[in-house]
């Protein structure tokens, strides 16, 4: 009782949090510098927590692999459903996401080429996926229903849309973000329908979600 009054368990959690999100930033940015072989000892550096904190957190590598994309997951699902609630017209919730999720990438650069493949799809993991595919659906279900969004494009587009556009740049990490704002803006407007144009046709099939899950998890065994 005396702990809830104080406050104490209360203040702990929020710097559990604070230091979650700093090694799970920090995991992206190592991890896009110097690859998958990274040691964790320059995360635990880079996040200012000490490596006996880290280890408590996370046992291995891939512990922290996989609650960082788990976490990218979540951050989309809370973007996509922001846009829905708050954009008045389909088509502004569609590209306010893009540009949301797009500026949120920060310094990490694309998750694919440095956990792709490597990790199991845990439960935690295809349940965040089934949240990330539903948001995703209605969010581009509600653009093509309006006629403004091309309908070759799919929603298991957008994961690999953005990974395409987050690429390390090697320029100031604002210049980068505006250069991928950039691109974002050349894609909209690419990707958004008239009455008047028809869109032209895209090379090959749009991905699928099963594609998607085994582009990102390791083979069952």
């Amino acid at each position: 009782m005396g702990d809830t009054h104080t406050g104490r368990p209360r203040g702990r959690r929020r710097e559990a949090d604070r230091n979650d999100a700093r090694l799970i930033q920090a995991a992206r940015e190592v991890f896009a510098e110097r690859g998958w072989d990274a040691p964790v000892s320059e995360i635990a550096r880079r996040a200012g927590i000490g490596m006996g904190s880290l280890y408590r957190r996370y046992p291995s590598k891939e512990l922290l692999a996989q609650r960082m994309r788990i976490v990218g997951m979540e951050q989309l699902v809370t973007q996509a459903r922001t846009a829905l609630a708050e954009e008045p017209e389909p088509w502004s919730a569609f590209a306010r996401f893009l540009r949301d999720a797009l500026s949120a990438q920060g310094a990490g650069g694309p998750l694919l080429p440095l956990v792709g493949g490597r990790l199991p799809a845990t439960d935690e993991v295809t349940a965040a996926a089934a949240r990330l595919q539903a948001v995703l659906d209605d969010l581009v279900g509600g653009a093509h229903r309006a006629r403004v969004l091309r309908a070759d494009f799919t929603s298991a587009d957008i994961p690999l849309l953005l990974e395409h556009l987050s690429a390390r740049i090697p320029v100031t990490g604002e210049r980068a973000a505006a250069l991928h704002l950039r691109y974002l803006d050349l894609v909209l407007a690419g990707l958004r329908t008239s009455a008047v144009d028809d869109p032209t046709g895209l090379q090959g099939p749009a991905p699928h979600w099963a594609e998607l899950s085994e582009l990102w998890n390791a083979p069952e065994e």
